[in-house]
């Protein structure tokens, strides 16, 4: 969320930005609620004046055994007005703030504007692209073929876009789940969180998935969210609390299972793992100071780019233009890993991780803030990325280490899984 003050001093640089991004608001109705916000405002604190003003002249006047019984109606008629006032000015600022929730997130000046991916940019490739004296198989086929992955009895228990996992490649999961989180706790510094897979809303809220995006999330009966990604339970972590500048950088990551509806989606991606309604990940999460956010996200990319470099799956880093970037997001880099059995055996780079600065969007509706060393309390900036995505990463092992009567296990995950190859 964006800081009110700023929003309405700054409204031609929030009204650039906004159009960059290419998403829609009208400021109208913000803009007339915050005029009557101030009128209210003001008479507000007259009348407070005004009752500062009587009540010290009342005191004075029975100091001096003096009447004040024409001073008593006024008194009344002050107290009534600033009761109406107050009982109107409390709805008018929720409104303000319910406004403020669907304005999105200001790109930073460096991010490119562009109207969608086709304006993304390209920083780096590593690996080479593997090549195959036979044309490559999309992982499913493999899966499928390779008897550890069963789509049609995932679609008996649950329907489409789940996956069930059999013998080796159950195994393959969750192997990968543990490399990565050695990795990131033993050799890049992370705290290890295991968090709820279940939020409130306003968790949800406050990593900005709610209002605009509830149409994605699942809701139990209770009111509770099953969590799209474990950037809502990390993010809200420190909820409401003021954190010691010594602390920060802090860095978190966390394994969970991540559910979403992905309304919109129909016909896209229905076979494989890409997307899929239930998925498991790795996530990195940052809280930092607004001087050293921008050299935190550059070491978070790094972070999740080694994973894919110990893996050896080729992989691209894309900048994110301002059109492709998300709701929250003010800077985001793409990670999109090779997979050789798409577009009919040509193959095709997809996404597997985004890492983005939300800069102090998300802080401020956690209201989590930190205290610099002999200054006031102001709001952490918060980085998150995807270290990685496990399906996506099963996905990825098959395409690109796969032969004609398997696939083979690169080094670094062999001790793992505890074999060489699937066949």
């Amino acid at each position: 969320m964006l800081d009110l003050r700023f929003v309405l001093e700054n409204l031609s640089l929030v009204r650039e930005g906004i159009a960059r991004k290419g998403a829609g608001f009208d400021f109208a109705p913000f803009e007339k609620l915050d005029r009557e916000r101030r009128a209210l405002q003001k008479e507000f604190d007259e009348l407070r004046f005004r009752q500062n003003q009587v009540s010290k002249e009342i005191a004075a006047r029975k100091q001096k055994k003096q009447g004040i019984e024409e001073l008593l109606p006024q008194m009344k008629e002050v107290a009534d007005r600033v009761k109406e006032i107050s009982d109107r000015l409390g709805p008018v600022e929720g409104q303000l703030g319910d406004l403020l929730l669907t304005l999105p997130n200001l790109p930073h000046t460096s991010v490119l504007s562009g109207a969608d991916a086709s304006a993304n940019r390209e920083l780096r490739k590593w690996g080479k692209p593997p090549a195959f004296g036979f044309r490559p198989r999309e992982h499913w086929d493999l899966g499928i073929a390779l008897g550890i992955m069963d789509f049609e009895r995932a679609a008996k228990i649950a329907g489409s876009r789940f996956v069930v996992y059999l013998g080796l490649g159950a195994r393959l999961e969750r192997s990968l789940i543990n490399f990565m989180l050695d990795l990131h706790t033993r050799e890049h510094g992370y705290t290890e969180i295991w968090p709820p897979a279940m939020a409130n809303a306003r968790s949800l809220t406050g990593t900005a998935n709610l209002p605009k995006f509830e149409a994605d999330l699942y809701k139990t009966t209770e009111g509770l969210y099953l969590i799209p990604t474990a950037e809502v339970p990390l993010t809200n972590l420190y909820q409401d609390e003021i954190l010691d500048e010594a602390v920060l950088p802090l860095s978190l990551t966390a394994y969970t299972p991540c559910f979403r509806s992905e309304a919109g989606a129909a016909g896209k991606d229905a076979q494989g793992l890409i997307r899929q309604h239930q998925f498991d990940k790795v996530e990195l999460m940052k809280f930092a100071t607004p001087e050293t956010s921008y050299a935190e996200l550059e070491k978070l990319l790094s972070h999740a780019e080694r994973v894919l470099q110990l893996l050896e799956i080729p992989y691209r880093v894309v900048t994110l233009c301002t059109g492709d970037m998300s709701f929250a997001s003010a800077k985001t880099f793409d990670i999109e890993v090779w997979l050789p059995g798409q577009n009919g055996g040509k193959g095709a780079y997809r996404e597997i991780s985004s890492c983005s600065n939300f800069e102090a969007f998300q802080a401020r509706r956690a209201n989590t803030r930190y205290r610099p060393k002999g200054g006031k309390p102001q709001f952490v900036h918060t980085l998150n990325g995807s270290g990685l995505a496990i399906g996506r990463t099963v996905a990825a092992l098959l395409e690109n280490f796969q032969d004609e009567k398997g696939f083979r296990i690169p080094k670094a995950l062999q001790p793992y899984l505890g074999v060489t190859r699937i066949g």
